[in-house]
């Protein structure tokens, strides 16, 4: 009688071992793809800081000098220019013709970066368009950023 009760603590303990794992385990991948997605999104909004900076260069513009569907070419006064270019899958800036850098990270995909100029009688504006996709992503979300920035030097 002793050596079977023995025999069923044994299995008891093992079937709470094996339950007990399991549900650390399932913790342990709820955790990591919580952070994964946590990653993703703050990729996300770095790419909105990317369409500030542009927004805030179109901004202060003086005048257009030349824009064309993935570059945008800005007179910034005193002879002097800021460029966005889309070059790849990265957005490249120029300050009077120097390379400055990418402003996304090599994390980061850019799908599209589409430049349209609005005249009006009184001032110019710039439509901007910006798709981005994370390299983490298993999902390949894309996230779209929309402004229309009027230039200072227009109004």
């Amino acid at each position: 009688m002793q050596a079977g009760y023995a025999i069923l603590e044994l299995l008891f303990y093992i079937s709470f071992f094996a339950v007990l794992t399991l549900v650390v385990i399932n913790a342990i991948i709820t955790m990591t793809r919580s952070f994964r997605e946590t990653a993703i999104y703050a990729e996300f909004v770095q790419s909105g800081t990317i369409m500030e900076r542009i927004s805030r260069e179109i901004r202060q513009a003086n005048d257009i000098t030349s824009i064309s569907a993935n570059d945008l070419v800005l007179n910034t006064g005193s002879n002097k220019t800021m460029e966005f270019r889309l070059v790849g899958s990265n957005i490249e800036l120029w300050d009077n013709g120097i390379n400055i850098g990418n402003l996304n990270s090599s994390k980061m995909v850019i799908t599209d970066l589409a430049f349209t100029q609005i005249d009006t009688a009184k001032s110019k504006a710039v439509k901007i368009v910006l798709s981005v996709r994370s390299n983490n992503d298993s999902l390949a979300r894309v996230q779209n950023f929309y402004d229309t920035v009027v230039l200072r030097g227009s109004y």
